[in-house]
């Protein structure tokens, strides 16, 4: 049944689906990479598509920015839509000093500042992991692409505008990059039973200077897609 946020009805929506934060990126993924896309969802303004990428059936669609906008999608997603699979794709600020612009990351885990976790009640701090076989898979196709990649830890943020002082200190415990929605994608997918995998290019040096224009974004998303396709289609 459609939900207040997504208007596709079962059987609408692939097994796996990629998920960038920007709608619009989902409608240039689905035009650029799979083959007789069909739009599934417009509500809000989330573009949502499904099509076939080399005879594999596969949904693209927006998440939206930060934690709980993400948490909605993907709970739908997995919950009311049958999904089994959700690999995020996006833009992430490099923290640790070996990483640098156009790298890609594959996130392991997820840090967070948020209490999304709250909502369980465990006694104790729980650590949102993403699904071992994606994550394996996504490195072997970066390894055989030639990409420069980095596997480990993300920081999924709520603040955007953070002082250097508060990155600088997750730099430290080794986290490599910063981003807004891994935890909550992450977490769902736990609870759920389910899959999950961020896959993400380095955009920006949080602590050092370096940002990359829109062509070099453009031309650095295409790796990072090719990644997440190929992972999808053979995990």
């Amino acid at each position: 049944m459609p939900t207040p946020h997504n208007s596709a009805t079962k059987g609408q929506i692939a097994k796996t689906v990629l998920m960038p934060g920007d709608p619009l990126r989902a409608k240039v993924v689905a035009e650029t990479f799979l083959d007789d896309p069909i739009c599934f969802n417009e509500v809000r303004g989330m573009l949502g598509y499904t099509g076939t990428y080399k005879g594999h059936t596969l949904s693209v669609m927006g998440s939206g920015m930060g934690i709980p906008s993400i948490a909605i999608y993907s709970y739908e997603l997995y919950h009311f839509y049958d999904v089994d699979t959700i690999i995020r794709i996006g833009t992430c600020g490099g923290l640790a000093p070996q990483v640098d612009l156009r790298d890609i990351v594959i996130g392991q885990a997820a840090c967070t500042d948020s209490n999304f976790a709250d909502q369980y009640k465990l006694p104790g701090t729980f650590s949102p992991i993403a699904d071992f076989a994606l994550v394996r898979r996504a490195a072997e196709v970066a390894e055989q692409l030639g990409a420069d990649y980095h596997v480990g830890n993300l920081l999924s943020t709520d603040v955007f505008y953070s002082d250097r002082a508060a990155s600088q200190a997750w730099a430290n415990m080794g986290v490599l990059a910063v981003e807004m929605e891994a935890t909550a994608l992450y977490l769902n997918a736990i609870a759920a039973g389910k899959r999950a995998l961020g896959i993400m290019t380095v955009s920006d040096l949080v602590l050092r200077d370096g940002i990359l224009s829109a062509e070099e974004r453009q031309n650095s998303f295409t790796q990072m897609m090719e990644i997440a396709l190929e992972t999808a289609i053979t995990c």
